[in-house]
């Protein structure tokens, strides 16, 4: 699995960040998130999953 957030999209609420620390940080210069790789550890998918799910905007992509 891969992952990818689309930073036109992400507003910094960071309940992704919150919930998969290991998968996304914030950005210092806004606040926006980011994946801190774009492959998905077989252990964090899940994570993966509920952190896309909890994204208000729907800014994170799961391919």
């Amino acid at each position: 699995m891969k992952v990818r957030v689309d930073g036109a999209v992400c507003q910094g609420h960071t309940l992704c960040a919150m919930t998969a620390p290991k998968l996304f940080v914030l950005r210092d210069e806004d606040g926006h998130a980011q994946a801190v790789s774009e492959e998905v550890p077989a252990d964090q998918e899940e994570l993966a999953r509920e952190a896309a799910r909890s994204c208000p905007e729907q800014a994170i992509v799961l391919f």
